[in-house]
């Protein structure tokens, strides 16, 4: 047996993050979902999951193809783990599962539940206009084409593929009961029992064209932003006596526990929407007549080549809205009055964010998007946060953990996800590229922000209730690694049958 030695140094990093990575967290109470990000530092940081799907937010997306998914209709001589794991109702699914229709391959790895309780039949994630269904259920899939298995690939930022299904009470749904009339055999936490396949595209709606999609996260710690969210448009309905079966049936609980709780009520309530957009595939419908449809990936990355290596000059002029992609195509030629105004949405939603301009760093040589490296590596989640923590001591404290994780992966994040369609290009990201282009016309184009930053200030008291800027200016995001990274953790809870977004 080999045994390692550790350093006092090494010793005191490793308990901080046995810490910080605690395996306790509740939907309520002390652990509940305002006290996740004291454990789970990604968890009060960007892009998070669920959203509540406005209509403002949407962008009609034509090159949106319909979800293609394979080898969901299974033998029921091919047996399925249905387990509790305190927090859901979980199926393990075969790897053979899997959505032809992305540009990597994703297979599937499990499905599981959020749903309200008996007086409250209000418990999805995902809320359209504000309007909250009864269930939700997430068919969880790992990028395979990259990543071995679901452990390395969840804290990626192409790692995971979720397609979110709403769920209300209606008519009574024989597909759910193959795995329903089973339920009383997981009634305690880490119970599991055997159950015959059956076909699980029974259990999504009949049209799987019609969606939402969006970059997000894990709706659950650690809260990893490495999640493309697809939420069909159309519900799903199973009868009351169902839901009454899956929202009073089951404990979050372990058997030997002498006071049960009962696992009910366990949804996230909605996150902000971080300058992100929502593409939909579908442009007919209520509350779509007004909806944009996005600029072309081409057009969007001409505008971060400009920022990068282009002339600036026009940019700090009355071009600036050429920077505002939610905005430019409402505002014509000869309309600069309303320039303002789009600004000043623009700056409301993107002031949420913090700014940090040492963490990026221009390549010198040939600094195309490509060469940016941020079109084609994945964000490593792990990584940063190690990083991190070695910048950090111990003892700071965990509001500024958080406001330095937030610093680290929003502006890469966002520009990732801005040059796929996904996110408007927001302000602190636009500054932390100029930041990078120390000349006459980025510093005017800087100026121009800060004065556009000022007259917001003045006329509207959300910014005052914006994150303070960090204090944190000396780390640097850690570099991306090609091949999985294995950390030697996620916990084993993160596991198919152990975890859920």
């Amino acid at each position: 047996m080999h045994f390692l030695s550790f350093t006092p140094i090494v010793l005191l990093q490793l308990t901080f993050l046995s810490v910080l990575h605690g395996d306790k967290w509740t939907y309520s109470g002390p652990d509940g979902e305002h006290h996740w990000p004291n454990h789970y530092p990604y968890c009060g940081t960007a892009f998070q999951s669920p959203i509540d799907i406005k209509s403002e937010l949407l962008r009609f997306d034509p090159t949106l193809r319909p979800i293609e998914i394979q080898n969901y209709n299974l033998s029921v001589n091919e047996q399925l783990t249905l387990g509790n794991n305190g927090h859901s109702v979980q199926i393990s699914l075969p790897s053979k599962m899997h959505i032809s229709s992305l540009p990597h391959r994703y297979t599937a790895a499990q499905l599981h539940f959020h749903w309200g309780s008996s007086s409250r039949p209000a418990g999805s994630e995902h809320m359209v206009n504000s309007k909250q269904c009864a269930a939700e259920m997430h068919v969880v899939h790992f990028n395979s084409d990259k990543y071995p298995n679901i452990s390395s690939a969840v804290d990626k930022s192409d790692g995971l593929a979720v397609l979110g299904v709403l769920i209300e009470i209606g008519e009574f749904n024989p597909a759910f009961e193959h795995f329903l009339k089973f339920i009383n055999g997981i009634k305690y936490r880490d119970q599991k029992v055997q159950l015959p396949g059956f076909n699980i595209r029974a259990l999504l709606p009949a049209r799987l064209d019609e969606y939402y999609r969006y970059d997000g996260s894990l709706t659950t710690p650690p809260c990893y932003p490495s999640v493309l969210w697809t939420v069909f448009r159309n519900h799903v309905t199973i009868s009351r006596k169902q839901f009454m079966t899956l929202a009073t049936s089951i404990y979050s609980t372990h058997a030997q526990e002498s006071a049960p709780v009962s696992l009910n009520g366990n949804y996230r309530k909605p996150q902000l929407a971080d300058s992100r957009v929502v593409l939909v595939s579908f442009k007919e419908g209520r509350g779509l007549q007004g909806t944009l449809t996005v600029t072309s990936p081409l057009t969007r990355k001409k505008i971060v080549q400009q920022l990068l290596v282009g002339d600036l000059a026009d940019l700090a002029d009355e071009g600036l809205y050429q920077l505002l992609p939610s905005g430019a195509e409402m505002l014509h030629a000869g309309k600069k009055k309303d320039l303002k105004n789009q600004q000043s949405k623009t700056l409301a939603k993107s002031k949420q964010q913090t700014l940090n301009p040492s963490l990026w760093k221009k390549s010198q040589t040939n600094p195309s998007v490509g060469e940016f490296g941020l079109a084609e590596d994945a964000l490593c989640y792990v990584s940063l946060e190690q990083n991190v923590l070695h910048q950090l001591k111990p003892s700071h404290a965990q509001n500024e953990l958080v406001e330095a994780f937030r610093d680290a992966v929003f502006p890469k994040l966002n520009l990732k996800s801005y040059l796929d369609c996904k996110s408007d290009l927001a302000l602190p990201t636009i500054r932390h590229i100029l930041r990078g282009r120390p000349t006459d016309e980025a510093l005017e184009l800087e100026r121009s922000l800060t004065k556009a930053l000022m007259n917001k200030r003045k006329t509207s008291t959300s910014i005052k209730q914006s994150v303070p800027v960090t204090k944190y200016g000396s780390f640097s995001p850690a570099t991306v690694p090609r091949k999985p990274h294995n950390p030697g953790y996620p916990h084993p809870w993160l596991l198919p049958m152990e975890w859920e977004d």
